[in-house]
């Protein structure tokens, strides 16, 4: 799934008219980036959630097929949130089994190598027991210096000391969402904070190339990085 439901607020005047996912970096819409990424892994079916100037997202993706995916669509009619989207997806996300699955943000660039996630997923899948979900976790970015959890040994605690920041990539079982009443908005920090406090949730610290595209000035500093037209 990819969460394409944000107004992108802090990116006016770049967003009144269009939605923040198809701005663009690198020559490519910032969700492009994320579909090539997807199907490079192998990822070929995908979910997208959108709100804000939705309509636009679907005329500039279609269904998928000039990228090698299948794209459908959850549309919000107000923004719900993070697990509020992925609580109203989540029908489209498991097509009758409760299989887990992967979420990545549309306005986060990273070169994370999603196909090692993938044996994460088949374990999440074969053991009930398993964890509730796997966290892609970053260096604390200028604009985000206390970081959102701490990574022990591969396990994700509740943040204290040398914490990190969640890079918006995560993997999840879906009884994460099983209390998030569909169509009502929620967000996912305390759902992952109180698994992670029941010892349900693992991680791993990515050092690569990551950058949330969050404002005007850092979407300019990627294109710049990427050797993109502005």
């Amino acid at each position: 799934m990819i969460l394409a439901a944000g107004h992108g607020t802090r990116m006016r005047p770049l967003t009144d008219a269009l939605p923040k996912p198809l701005l663009r970096a690198g020559g490519r819409a910032l969700i492009e980036h994320q579909l090539v990424h997807l199907a490079q892994a192998g990822f070929v079916e995908i979910v997208i959630n959108h709100a804000y100037l939705g309509h636009m997202i679907e005329a500039a993706l279609g269904d998928g097929t000039r990228y090698g995916v299948r794209i459908r669509y959850s549309p919000e009619a107000a923004g719900l949130e993070t697990a509020g989207g992925i609580s109203q997806a989540l029908p489209l996300l498991q097509d009758g089994n409760a299989s887990p699955f992967l979420v990545v943000n549309a306005d986060v660039y990273c070169e994370f190598d999603l196909v090692s996630l993938l044996p994460v997923l088949r374990h999440m899948r074969a053991e009930p027991g398993a964890d509730l979900a796997h966290l892609v976790l970053v260096d604390n970015p200028l604009h985000h210096p206390g970081g959102d959890f701490t990574l022990e040994s591969g396990r994700v605690l509740p943040a204290g000391q040398a914490a990190l920041t969640f890079g918006g990539i995560g993997a999840y079982r879906p009884e994460l969402f099983r209390d998030v009443v569909p169509g009502t908005a929620a967000k996912l920090a305390p759902l992952l904070r109180a698994a992670a406090a029941w010892g349900r949730v693992s991680g791993r610290h990515y050092r690569g190339m990551w950058v949330d595209v969050g404002t005007p000035e850092r979407l300019c500093d990627l294109d710049n990085r990427l050797g993109g037209p502005p």
